[in-house]
């Protein structure tokens, strides 16, 4: 019996995901949260085969929990949903230690494929990403230059597309002012850009807001 955890913020699309696995033999709900909190409080006291984690969550983000888990259940299977284009996160994620990464637009087909899959020990991707990483594998091995971007650097730039200041920013990831603006440099030296303007339709451009 595969037992799985569902975490997800919408509440709508949780249940949907939970009844999918309510309905197929050989699987077992043993619990859900809609925020990264809920999910690392209830780590620590249950027993799961796989996390269903969405990306998008109030408080602490699905990267910060994949880290927070590296080190709380090393071994467990985490499969990523999101809304985002998977060519922006997908390999990002992967390196940072997932398991597999849908599309919450294929999630109903691909769901239960995909879990089975990372519970056996494989990794699950869609075809298409598939096919990009091979020829990023056989191509320059240049890295992108959002593959330049720390973790850190990432997440603000992220927050940076949805408008907020720097001050909002360093309320929320709890550091300075002073810290995010050399933040904000780095990432306009990688990211070869002048303004926080260039920065803010680059993530919009590409679904980073």
């Amino acid at each position: 019996m595969i037992r799985v955890f569902i975490a997800d913020d919408h509440a709508i699309v949780r249940k949907g995901f939970c009844q999918i696995i309510l309905e197929t033999p050989g699987m077992l709900l043993v619990g859900e949260a809609s925020t990264g909190a809920e999910v690392l409080e209830q780590a620590g006291s249950a027993d799961w085969d796989v996390l269903v984690l969405d990306l998008s969550m109030p408080g602490r983000t699905g990267l910060e929990v994949i880290h927070a888990l590296r080190d709380l259940k090393p071994s467990l299977p985490i499969l990523v949903l999101s809304m985002h284009p998977e060519d922006q996160y997908a390999v990002r994620l992967l390196k940072n230690g997932i398991a597999g990464f849908i599309s919450k637009d294929t999630a109903l087909d691909t769901l239960v494929l995909a879990i089975r899959k990372v519970v056996a020990g494989g990794k699950y991707v869609s075809e298409a990403l598939a096919e990009q990483l091979v020829v990023d594998l056989v191509g320059t091995g240049g890295k992108t230059a959002l593959e330049l971007l720390s973790d850190r650097e990432y997440r603000v730039l992220c927050m940076i597309g949805e408008g907020k200041t720097v001050t909002k920013i360093g309320e929320e990831l709890f550091i300075s002012v002073k810290t995010v603006s050399t933040y904000r440099a780095r990432i306009l030296e990688k990211m070869n850009l002048h303004t926080t303007a260039d920065l803010i339709r680059y993530a919009i451009e590409n679904n980073l807001h």
